[in-house]
């Protein structure tokens, strides 16, 4: 049977990625090589947090703004990452040399609470330090889902109060959106459409969502989805351009009703979704703002790349 789901983080497979080094906790190692221990607080409870990037020509995209989200994270969870900005910083130009790596490269930064001494979950057993590992992989995504579109199917599991895990939280504990993906594929979607705890239309399961009426951005208020360094420079542009956009409630009428929909985050940038629930989104094509917030979004990271020549 062809598996005919596709998703926001497809890529083309890459030979050169079959060989790459790795950095775990100072040394950069084969692939193959590298390894963290099954008593690490990562593995054994999702106790860490974690960050993706990209490089493009040569420059790191938004790394100010993912680091800012990291060490915040870190802070609220009384995690130590053990080194400063500038030496993390150092960590992952280190990996991306040593795989002589200058674009279209995704980067997996991840911290965790480190290996513990006995198999609990109370932090004071993490004893021997955090564990940090930086993947960078060549991986350029997917140009053809632009005429493909997404899938979205509505899930009954939603995006949780503060109080319970904070959907702001990068954690390595993502079950709650895996269980949702789950759902969405079985219902023959690409992604799961999250709700928060009130009904109204959040986030997916992996991405930020915005909708298109009458020329009009919308996306959720941001108090139950991830805070998406994509979704806020998304936002940025609209505001920069004259493109009406609001951060605000809206239900599942608003987004069943909508011109256009798509999603954001760090790999795929923006992709079109064609369709929520079985119904058909902008007749099944990526429509006029969509096209234009992906020219000024290209544009940016341009500009960005240019300024630190």
């Amino acid at each position: 049977m062809t598996d005919t789901h596709i998703s926001t983080h497809d890529a083309a497979m890459d030979a050169r990625n079959d060989d790459i080094l790795i950095y775990v906790d100072g040394a950069v190692v084969h692939r193959d090589e590298a390894k963290v221990s099954v008593y690490d607080s990562g593995f054994m409870l999702g106790d860490g947090i974690w960050e993706g990037m990209r490089l493009y020509d040569g420059h790191i995209s938004f790394l100010a703004e993912h680091l800012d989200r990291l060490y915040e994270a870190a802070l609220y969870l009384d995690l130590d990452i053990g080194k400063t900005r500038a030496e993390l910083t150092d960590a992952i130009w280190q990996t991306l040399n040593a795989n002589a790596m200058t674009t279209d490269v995704h980067i997996r930064l991840m911290v965790t609470r480190g290996r513990k001494k006995k198999p609990f979950q109370h932090p004071h057993l993490s004893v021997y330090g955090p564990t940090i590992v930086i993947i960078a992989e060549h991986s350029k995504p997917d140009a053809s889902i632009v005429d493909r579109g997404i899938r979205l199917h509505t899930v009954p599991h939603h995006r949780g109060l503060p109080l319970t895990q904070d959907a702001k939280l990068n954690s390595h504990s993502k079950l709650n959106c895996i269980i949702a993906l789950n759902h969405a594929v079985r219902a023959g979607a690409d992604e799961a459409l999250m709700l928060d705890p009130f009904g109204f239309v959040n986030t997916t399961n992996a991405c930020n969502f915005f909708i298109v009426r009458k020329g009009a951005v919308w996306t959720s208020t941001g108090d139950y989805c991830m805070n998406g360094i994509t979704r806020q420079k998304v936002i940025d542009l609209c505001r920069a351009n004259n493109i009406p956009v609001f951060e605000r409630n809206y239900s599942l009428v608003d987004a069943y009703g909508a011109d256009e929909a798509f999603l954001t985050g760090t790999f795929g940038a923006q992709s079109p979704v064609f369709e929520i629930d079985g119904r058909v989104i902008g007749g099944g094509t990526a429509g006029p703002v969509f096209h234009a917030i992906r020219a000024h979004y290209k544009a940016l990271i341009a500009q960005a790349g240019a300024a630190q020549l």
